[in-house]
């Protein structure tokens, strides 16, 4: 039997029309919201009074976890020459806690779909951050990217690396002679060194793409 994987979505520049209807497409019950700061200037539907009422019209639970699962948390030794350091991020418990929620929801095989602004996974610290931590724990992510279609985590960090890609889209209609992603087999693990996962090592990927000040995150 299949696993039901951890979803992560970002708004961008969709409405909130379209946006339901993606949730609705992989019928999510639990909207997570990891943006550190729950407000949006540049689309107001997406802050989070305006965003909860939508969710709640359309029989999808919010739940705000930008507290600890958040891209720009208030601390400030997770910073390095102000870019968000995920290999820091990683060490903290308010973050191991915020995992260990959606472990759970995995566990119980909720339909949860993490939220943050950035509508391209490989941008956004839900692809970089907390894809790839969920990965190393043996659990399966999804990430519906800005077309609305799924991308696995590995193909996350190709993307990142700018590695070529050595299989189909797991996710393309034709049929692939690689397990399907969500098959009970585990997931396919980065090689770990010295104890820690390799795409740590990539800063592509282990750090954030923008200055940040430790002050939550930038409405937008």
């Amino acid at each position: 039997m299949s696993n039901i994987p951890i979803y992560t979505i970002g708004y961008g520049n969709r409405s909130m029309q379209e946006f339901i209807k993606l949730l609705k497409q992989h019928n999510i019950s639990y909207l997570i919201d990891v943006r550190s700061s729950p407000y949006s200037r540049f689309n107001p539907d997406f802050s989070k009074e305006a965003l909860e009422k939508f969710l709640r019209q359309s029989g999808v639970r919010y739940v705000f976890m930008g507290d600890t699962l958040g891209g720009r948390p208030n601390d400030s030794t997770c910073y390095v020459d102000g870019k968000v350091d995920y290999a820091q991020v990683r060490k903290k418990p308010f973050f191991q806690q915020g995992i260990e929620r959606i472990r759970t929801a995995w566990d119980k095989q909720l339909r949860v779909a993490l939220m943050c602004s950035e509508a391209k996974p490989y941008k956004c610290h839900r692809g970089k951050l907390i894809g790839n931590t969920l990965s190393d724990k043996g659990i399966t992510v999804a990430h519906i990217d800005e077309k609305g279609d799924l991308m696995e985590q590995r193909e996350i960090n190709r993307v990142l690396t700018d590695e070529p890609s050595e299989q189909p889209h797991l996710f393309d209609n034709e049929p692939s002679e690689q397990p399907h992603l969500f098959d009970n087999e585990p997931s396919e693990q980065l090689p770990l060194l010295d104890g820690e996962p390799s795409w740590m090592l990539n800063e592509k990927i282990s750090r954030s793409r923008k200055k940040y000040t430790p002050k939550g995150e930038q409405v937008r």
